[in-house]
């Protein structure tokens, strides 16, 4: 079967099902909410972080959109009659991934343009330059849609939304809240530290803002290509 109707099927899937739709709400709702909450305590020392600080919170919905849209292919023995359509595993993965991150990357531009708009109307003068903020925006999206694919592919892998769930969401939240003031350690290489260099006015360490996100890009692209090769050596 050729990559266009594969693609159209595995939309379909995401579409028809509430729980992915809601995912996607839930990355504009928690990023913008927790953002607005953040820039009315003021600007602090970095004015874009203040203005763009839910994306702490809206990775967290990022990372359950990609894991539920590839673990509900293992329940019920779904992904049999999936691959008895689409042979190919790859061509199928490849399909997933892409319907994926295309909605999440939609979601994540209007997260961006909506958490710069609430931000500079909160932080006012104080909030940051419209240049440095569209560049926020950009990050926003790029780093949400990253951190979703990186929890597909480990959704592919552990087979499994829980154990997925499990492992993520306490480590975002630990890498962010507890070591995430660590400059220029490992911890500013781990995934959702690294991508949200982009989200900084300035920074410290060895990464920058296109380099971060490069960063997060190729942990993505290994939980990706781990999840693929998982998926072929693996029986349905």
């Amino acid at each position: 079967m050729p990559f266009a109707p594969v693609l159209h099927a595995e939309w379909i899937k995401i579409r028809t099902l509430r729980s992915l739709l809601g995912g996607l709400a839930g990355i504009l709702l928690a990023t913008t909410a927790f953002s607005a909450a953040s820039a009315s305590g003021g600007a602090g020392e970095d004015p874009l972080y203040s203005a763009f600080f839910g994306v702490n919170l809206g990775q967290i919905a990022a990372i359950a959109f990609g894991t539920t849209a590839v673990s509900a292919e293992f329940g019920g023995g779904a992904l049999r009659l999936t691959l008895s359509a689409v042979p190919d595993r790859w061509r199928w993965f490849a399909a997933k991934v892409t319907a994926i991150a295309l909605p999440v990357l939609a979601a994540g531009l209007l997260t961006g343009l909506v958490t710069l708009l609430v931000g500079e109307a909160v932080l006012g003068t104080a909030g940051p330059q419209w240049t440095e903020g569209l560049r926020g925006a950009v990050g926003c999206a790029l780093q949400l849609t990253l951190m979703a694919l990186f929890a597909a592919g480990l959704a592919a892998v552990l087979r499994s939304g829980v154990a997925t769930l499990s492992v993520l969401v306490p480590f975002v939240l630990i890498v962010s809240f507890v070591v995430g003031d660590l400059s220029g350690g490992v911890a500013d290489f781990l995934p959702d530290r690294a991508g949200q260099v982009a989200l900084h006015s300035t920074w410290d360490g060895a990464l920058g803002p296109w380099s971060g996100l490069a960063v997060t890009a190729l942990w993505a692209t290994a939980a990706l290509l781990a999840g693929a090769w998982s998926l072929h050596r693996r029986d349905a």
